[in-house]
């Protein structure tokens, strides 16, 4: 991208640290002890490296454990009690990251908790890390307000602010496209059979969880978003769970609405699903992966990467 990197790790390897810092610029280690092991390295390095440390304010909004850096008992970051005897020598920055999804309120309320936690060492940092999870492209995300808090809190401090751009740069970036293969009904629960699987192409929407929209593109008829969640009573509605191809018997979402009966060889179109999904992807159980392609604006279709047996083969003894 023609700049070095803001590199932040849970643990650096000591076979690639070298390496990493020839790409960096500025370093943040999740421990003391971690910085106090590398350090004689970064000191010996030829070029400047900033370093600094990443905190754990213990306040997220982020109520899906998982997701919640900030949780008691987090192994990510260091809390207050951590730097006791002040910041260690050279360490010129402070990080924190436990923001998901969020809004600039919950960055308000987050920074009011590491400032009452940390505010002490801030007069001897160069910059603070914000971190990730900020949802500054969301429809409604009320930006004037992210900035005055941003350039209050620079002000207060005299520090420079980073933020991890995060889905502000990868926002409505692309589609996962599936066919019904079945549609299957056991008590009552209609579930249409898809040929992608949740838990293989798109493990957080199991994780988090986070329900992706859906279009329904049927052989013959008007494309349709589904109604999510579906009206009460599904008056009007055809309510069906969407269900992956793998074994396991979690990989589906609950029922989603929509406005007609679904058959087989309709296409259902997880909308946004590429900028944090794609990375997350397993080859569990063998399930192929869907193509790699980009829709030019003339129409044409064009495939650039394509996933066989050897993909999940090679990956294996």
């Amino acid at each position: 991208m023609g700049c070095k990197a803001h590199t932040y790790c849970v643990a650096y390897l000591p076979d690639e640290f070298e390496e990493i810092m020839r790409y960096s610029s500025h370093l943040v280690f999740n421990s003391v002890a971690q910085y106090e092991r590398f350090r004689p390295q970064v000191e010996a390095f030829g070029e400047k490296i900033s370093c600094g440390i990443r905190c754990n304010p213990e306040y997220s909004e982020v109520e899906t454990e998982l997701y919640n850096p900030a949780a008691p008992g987090s192994r990510l970051g260091e809390v207050d009690a951590a730097f006791a005897n002040g910041l260690p020598a050279g360490i010129e920055g402070l990080h924190f990251h436990t923001l998901c999804e969020s809004t600039s309120y919950d960055l308000e309320k987050t920074l009011a908790a590491f400032e009452q936690h940390f505010g002490h060492l801030l007069p001897q940092v160069k910059w603070v890390n914000m971190g990730g999870g900020h949802l500054m492209t969301k429809k409604g995300y009320d930006t004037a307000h992210l900035v005055s808090v941003l350039k209050q809190f620079k002000e207060k401090w005299g520090v420079d602010v980073l933020l991890e751009p995060g889905s502000a740069i990868a926002w409505e970036t692309g589609v996962l496209v599936s066919t019904v293969l079945d549609i299957h009904e056991s008590r009552g629960i209609r579930t249409a059979i898809t040929d992608i699987s949740f838990t293989g192409h798109m493990p957080d929407t199991l994780e988090m969880p986070y329900r992706p929209r859906i279009t329904h593109v049927p052989q013959r008829g008007e494309v349709v978003p589904t109604t999510d969640p579906p009206p009460e009573g599904g008056q009007g509605e055809w309510l069906y769970r969407i269900g992956g191809v793998s074994c396991l018997s979690g990989d589906y979402m609950r029922e989603y609405a929509f406005r007609q009966e679904l058959q087989v060889g309709d296409r259902l179109v997880f909308e946004d699903m590429i900028h944090y999904t794609m990375v997350k992807t397993t080859t569990f159980n063998g399930v192929r992966h869907p193509d790699i392609c980009i829709l030019r604006e003339n129409g044409n279709l064009e495939t650039v990467k394509q996933f066989g047996y050897e993909d999940y083969r090679n990956r294996l003894s």
